[in-house]
């Protein structure tokens, strides 16, 4: 991302600045070392439109070729509700969230359950459970 964000507020709410928080992961001067960090930093990666991040932290096994982010969709809050697992020493974890939107002038939430896998020391989005 550019230079104008660094020392914006995070997206993901963590009350750092963005550079000191999901930007490091973004620029891929860190790696998630959580399930909870990877889903933090894959919201504010919606929220920047950072498309290639988002790809990337998707399971290779189910990560689609290509990805539209929708700019219509002003991403304004994202609530951890719970993390099962999903800690340093795991090898997988869910996280459930509410990541609040607007989209034409109307506010609304996306619910989710989501489930990670971490394959060489990495943390990866596996999709909704249902």
């Amino acid at each position: 991302m550019t230079s104008e964000f660094q020392n914006d507020r995070c997206p993901c709410l963590s009350g750092d600045t963005y550079s000191e928080c999901c930007g490091r992961f973004h620029s891929g001067a860190a790696v998630a070392s959580t399930a909870e960090w990877l889903m933090r930093s894959r919201y504010s990666a919606f929220a920047m439109g950072d498309a290639p991040y988002l790809l990337s932290t998707w399971h290779p096994l189910v990560r689609p070729r290509t990805l539209q982010i929708d700019v219509g969709i002003s991403w304004r809050r994202l609530d951890i509700v719970r993390t099962e697992r999903g800690g340093m020493l795991d090898s997988e974890g869910t996280v459930e969230f509410i990541a609040h939107y607007r989209r034409d002038r109307v506010t609304r939430q996306q619910h989710e359950v989501s489930h990670f896998l971490k394959l060489d020391r990495c943390w990866y989005y596996e999709g909704a459970l249902s």
